[in-house]
């Protein structure tokens, strides 16, 4: 298993110990506890599911609440799966933050902000038109594709559309710091997605070289 989930609580700043001041995210990960464990030759896959977060009874649906009593396991809040060999883990495991080490390299999966619809000013940085002299082209993309051929707009053109809530992988984030106690690991730079949203931290298991 080399992956957890957990949330983003926030950013802040370190020293290294050669005087450095680095930013970090700081992130809660874990406990996670194996929910199901799912086999070749029942799904026709490997792969493990973690369970992280508390979530009260009344909460849940009969078919979530049954999901969990059938492997007999507490509830959980978020689940995701992760390939992996099952033979490694059974329902009830808990995985914690311990199997990161400091100056580690790390993969983080995350949601970024939504921004809702948006211009292209906005979502790719366009100039737009001039603010004077009668123009009524201020934030409009302006002419998109040819007439008679190939007679309609081609794929990828930049153009106004949702912008945001996308899931972003970053990739290679050093492990400054491990709080075993209080389940945080603190990785140099930033993470997308807002304050508490939910995250996969994925280990490399190669070590920064500086």
């Amino acid at each position: 298993m080399n992956t957890l989930i957990g949330k983003k609580i926030g950013m802040t700043q370190i020293y290294s110990e050669t005087g450095e001041l680095n930013p970090v995210t700081v992130l809660e990960v874990g406990p996670c506890r194996v929910a199901q464990v799912r086999t070749p030759k029942v799904d026709g896959y490997s792969a493990v599911q973690l369970g992280y977060g508390e979530i009260k009874d009344k909460q849940m649906n009969k078919p979530r609440r049954g999901h969990f009593d059938k492997w007999g396991v507490p509830p959980s809040r978020h689940l995701m799966e992760v390939r992996c060999e099952p033979e490694a883990h059974k329902p009830g495991d808990t995985l914690s933050v311990e199997m990161f080490k400091v100056g580690e390299l790390v993969h983080i999966i995350a949601r970024s902000k939504g921004r809702g619809f948006q211009g292209v000013v906005k979502r790719h940085g366009f100039h737009g038109g001039p603010e004077t002299h009668g123009c009524k082209t201020h934030d409009s993309p302006g002419s998109i594709g040819a007439s008679a051929y190939p007679s309609h707009v081609m794929k990828g053109k930049k153009l106004p559309g949702q912008m945001g809530n996308a899931r972003i992988t970053i990739k290679n984030l050093k492990v400054v710091g491990v709080d075993t106690e209080r389940n945080l690991l603190m990785v140099k730079g930033s993470v997308p997605g807002a304050r508490n949203g939910i995250i996969m931290v994925r280990s490399t298991g190669r070590m920064a070289k500086r």
